[in-house]
């Protein structure tokens, strides 16, 4: 008999994911021409011959043999499997739909042949069962090549239907299995770009005066640096709202990172409003200990930075402000415990490499040292690449506004 529980991923070309399809059978293979005794052989005598021609690498003989086996015992999951996936991978996906689909009905934890028929039902317009059946198996799928290919198949049939939570959940989801895939990378940037003009356009449209609303325009104002027209849409949002949520600690940012030294010093008052509005602010707690500790007044640094670290406890930026602190107050051992933990977290961040490098020169670990140096200069240039590339976009994108400008009416 045909065991479809032994099917096996092995490769994934670009359009689909092969499949071997492993057969396996106690009784003697019949040869050519021998007349079955009674029904029970006739399908052994096809089971077998249909295993022989794939062993021999012949899914033309072996896909007329298992039809056969289907046509004497429509109930047999493995021959209904089996000539599915012979049919899918001869792109012939509405004759495998109907064989998948008995396969499932008749043994429903086959949750590869639920991913394979889901694929072909996409493929054959029949959207709502196909994303019906992925979802099912997906969570399932522990194969990751195969996962990535049906979670993709989900993924862009929800974009195509303009379900885009949907969608960037499903994105979110594969860029956990991998998450330098650059498709699938651009493809969530995409999708949660075209999420928030959708809510931008809805909130424009339906509560255009709104405390949210300037909210909104402030943190886009302020993504383009815009600063001055972000930091007057965040004040008309608190004079229309003075409970808004997060609003100071975002008002806050702004003015901690402004070039203008009198708005620099307003950002204390507004961390301290968000504080009072909501106790558990963590970013807020941080950057006042951040403040506190540019004073020079450690303790007060110490305590807002650990009560960050407590209220967020893998912040890795807060993990590194502290360390700072800790340095500051010759408490070197505990920095080192927390840059340590802040480098395992976000191997990213090139400060952190730079201030444990450092602390073990000081110690002098110079095998670490030097790794660490390595690591600050590595992502220190990732960093500045970045840098350049955002300013680049963000100078094209002036640019392309003052030309629109210049266009008359």
């Amino acid at each position: 008999m045909i065991s479809i529980s032994r099917y096996d991923v092995i490769a994934m070309p670009s359009r689909a994911v092969l499949f071997a399809v492993i057969l396996c059978s106690a009784a003697p293979v019949f040869s050519i021409g021998q007349t079955p005794a009674n029904k029970q052989e006739e399908i052994n005598q096809h089971s077998r011959l249909a295993q022989q021609y794939l062993h021999e690498q012949r899914p033309d003989l072996a896909i007329p043999e298992l039809k056969d086996v289907v046509a004497l015992d429509p109930e047999n999951p493995d021959a209904q499997g089996n000539l599915g996936v012979l049919l899918f991978f001869r792109d012939d996906y509405a004759g495998a739909v109907p064989h998948l689909r008995a396969a499932t009905r008749l043994q429903p934890n086959l949750w590869k042949i639920q991913g394979l028929l889901g694929l072909a039902e996409l493929r054959t317009n029949d959207i709502h069962t196909g994303q019906q059946d992925l979802e099912a198996a997906f969570p399932h799928l522990t194969e990751e090549k195969f996962k990535f290919e049906a979670g993709r198949a989900l993924l862009d049939s929800y974009a195509a239907t303009g379900d885009l939570e949907k969608a960037a959940t499903m994105a979110s989801a594969l860029l956990t299995s991998d998450p330098t895939n650059t498709s699938m990378l651009y493809t969530a940037y995409h999708l949660y770009s075209d999420l928030s003009d959708k809510a931008m356009i809805t909130m424009a449209l339906t509560a255009p005066n709104s405390a949210q609303m300037h909210q909104l325009m402030a943190r886009e104002l302020a993504r383009h640096s815009d600063d001055t027209a972000a930091i007057a849409n965040y004040r008309e949002a608190l004079r229309l709202d003075p409970e808004l949520s997060g609003i100071h600690s975002e008002l806050g940012t702004l003015l901690f990172n402004s070039s203008e030294e009198n708005l620099r010093a307003l950002a204390e008052g507004e961390f301290k409003a968000a504080i009072q509005a909501n106790p558990d602010d963590e970013k807020a707690h941080l950057m006042l200990g951040i403040i506190a500790a540019k004073r020079g007044d450690y303790k007060a640094a110490y305590d807002s930075e650990s009560r960050a670290l407590s209220l967020q406890p893998d912040d890795s930026d807060a993990m590194l402000e502290l360390a700072k602190v800790l340095v500051s107050m010759h408490q070197d051992d505990k920095a080192q415990q927390l840059l340590e933990h802040a480098v395992e977290i976000d191997p990213t961040n090139y400060v952190t490499h730079y201030r444990l490098a450092a602390l073990y020169r000081r110690q002098g670990q110079m095998e670490k040292a030097n790794a660490e140096v390595a690591a600050y200069k590595k992502y220190k240039d990732m960093t500045d690449k970045l840098e350049k590339i955002f300013h680049d976009m963000r100078v094209a994108s002036n640019q392309k506004n003052a030309d629109a400008s210049d266009v008359p009416e």
